[in-house]
């Protein structure tokens, strides 16, 4: 008689520990989803993680040609430098010239986003283009490390036929893009005047502030014309 009201007594207690089938679906479920959505964090994260290694290679070859010069970005280089295995450096870049070749569109993807955004910050279309790549290049004087990228990447246009082809491509594809509100002679003439204020800062040739500042307002009126 004991013994059976023991079991009783054993099973209830079993009952209020265990929970119930739905309850352990629930739980189940519930672990079922929280290890899915690790799984996919490791998956995204596994697939941003290539991107991170090539902006990586990427920055140490433009730190290399700043410092360097173009001459010193080698593969060798570059995988010494940002500590990727040349195995891992030749899955993105398999020459150096495709390594230059990205290094060059990554800063061209910058200069390009910098005069859009100047673009959509100016109300007044007629001459929005030109007041945009005059005041981009102009600024670069006060961004140290682009101006010294840029500085490289134009000793690289004057020896690889390749890249200046790619910033003619460029400089045509926005010509033709703006036309009707940046082909007149004046807009023309503010384009150059802007290869020329770079060029000027490049070499240092032009440190007169104050005629700097009338110099790109005097340029800026012309594009309103």
């Amino acid at each position: 008689m004991h013994c059976e009201e023991d079991d009783r007594n054993h099973r209830d207690q079993c009952a209020a520990i265990r929970p119930s089938s739905a309850c352990g679906d629930k739980f189940l479920d519930k672990t079922v989803w929280t290890v899915s959505f690790i799984k996919m964090s490791l998956a995204h994260h596994r697939r941003k993680q290539p991107l991170i290694v090539r902006q990586q290679l990427l920055d140490v070859a433009a730190r290399l040609t700043m410092e360097q010069g173009m001459a010193a970005v080698t593969l060798d280089a570059v995988s010494g430098a940002s500590g990727v295995s040349k195995g891992g450096l030749l899955h993105h870049f398999p020459t150096k010239n495709a390594l230059l070749d990205a290094l060059f569109e990554s800063l061209l993807d910058r200069f390009d986003a910098d005069i859009n955004e100047r673009m959509r910050e100016d109300p007044v279309p007629h001459g929005r283009f030109s007041r945009a790549y005059l005041r981009a290049v102009a600024d670069l004087r006060d961004s140290p490390d682009e101006a010294a990228h840029w500085a490289q990447v134009a000793v690289a246009l004057l020896a690889e036929p390749r890249l200046r082809h790619r910033w003619r491509a460029w400089v045509q594809e926005r010509t033709e893009e703006y036309v009707g509100t940046d082909s007149s002679v004046d807009a023309q003439i503010v384009r150059f005047a802007a290869d020329g204020l770079w060029l000027a800062d490049m070499l240092g040739s032009h440190d007169n502030g104050g005629d700097r500042h009338a110099l790109i307002a005097r340029l800026v009126e012309l594009t309103n014309k």
